[in-house]
């Protein structure tokens, strides 16, 4: 997720890499930077991007700058450009490093590297040429995101950025908006009111919450309903980066007529207990309910 380095809080006082980080082991190193507070790096990325034989970031002004804060020195490495545009051209340039031994650090913008961004290739294609490849855990938009948002978090579902057209964005929430699990998506601050009246047209009392600027000055969540928070967006949306998580889906209760349709099918083949066992587990009922049902349904018969 792109997001720029909040360095107010570093500015004055870097804390620098120690020159003396023992050399890495050759193999990918997939680097967690800052979401925004700068002070967030880890110190195994700081030791990563002090000592790797090459630096490669989505983009490398970022990386640079974040090196600079924390007073990492470049001592002629070069940082190579990875991103989507180019990754089909620098992919065989990285993987030859590796092949002749090298070790290679690699940052996306901003957050764990291959959520939402373009480092999943070059992980894939490193792992099946049989190098190795390392995870340097640190911070994450998403996990940020759910920690504050007060939903639960013992299941989750990241289904990434939404397509911008209004087609392909209404199949998008269709493809997972009857899992039962807390989703997590990044938008776009300008496009997320209109996520949020596409969610409205079917859910408008789903759990919702908005993580704007995590880790930064102006960090602000909202939370509500879907209607709710959409009121509180303005027209013209907002500004800086947005998670959006929205909680399990709303438990609609099921008709009879249904439940006693299901029930006289099932009652063909099988006993009245299997059958009300089926429909209960089936519809989230509580069986002894469902049983008693099934027995007036059978006594009619």
């Amino acid at each position: 997720m792109a997001e720029s380095h909040d360095n107010s809080e570093t500015a004055a006082r870097p804390v620098a890499a120690s020159v003396l980080a023992t050399r890495p082991q050759p193999g990918l190193y997939l680097l967690a930077t800052p979401i925004g507070s700068a002070r967030d790096i880890t110190l195994r990325a700081l030791d990563l991007l002090n000592s790797a034989d090459v630096l490669a970031a989505e983009d490398t002004r970022n990386l640079r700058h974040l090196m600079d804060i924390h007073g990492v020195p470049l001592r002629g490495r070069r940082i190579l450009a990875y991103h989507d545009h180019n990754g089909d051209r620098q992919r065989p340039a990285i993987l030859q490093a590796l092949e002749q031994g090298a070790s290679v650090a690699y940052a996306s913008d901003a957050g764990t590297p291959l959520v939402a961004d373009p480092g999943y290739r070059l992980a894939r294609d490193a792992a099946e040429a049989g190098h190795k490849v390392h995870a340097v855990p640190g911070p994450s938009a998403a996990l940020a995101a759910l920690s504050v948002s007060g939903l639960p978090s013992d299941r989750f579902l990241f289904v990434g950025f939404p397509p911008s057209a209004a087609g392909a964005r209404k199949r998008w929430i269709e493809s997972w908006a009857a899992t039962d699990a807390t989703v997590i998506a990044f938008e776009s601050p300008k496009r997320v009111k209109q996520l949020l009246a596409n969610i409205c047209e079917t859910e408008p009392n789903r759990a919702t919450v908005i993580c704007r600027e995590l880790t930064k000055k102006f960090e602000e969540v909202i939370r509500g309903t879907a209607s709710e928070v959409l009121e509180r967006i303005p027209e013209e949306g907002l500004r800086g980066e947005i998670v959006v998580l929205f909680g399990h889906p709303e438990i609609v209760a099921p008709d009879e007529e249904v439940i006693r349709a299901e029930l006289a099918r099932l009652m063909q083949h099988m006993s009245v207990k299997d059958a009300a066992s089926d429909v209960a587990a089936g519809f989230g009922l509580a069986r002894r309910d469902v049983y008693a049902l099934a027995i007036t349904l059978k006594d009619k018969e």
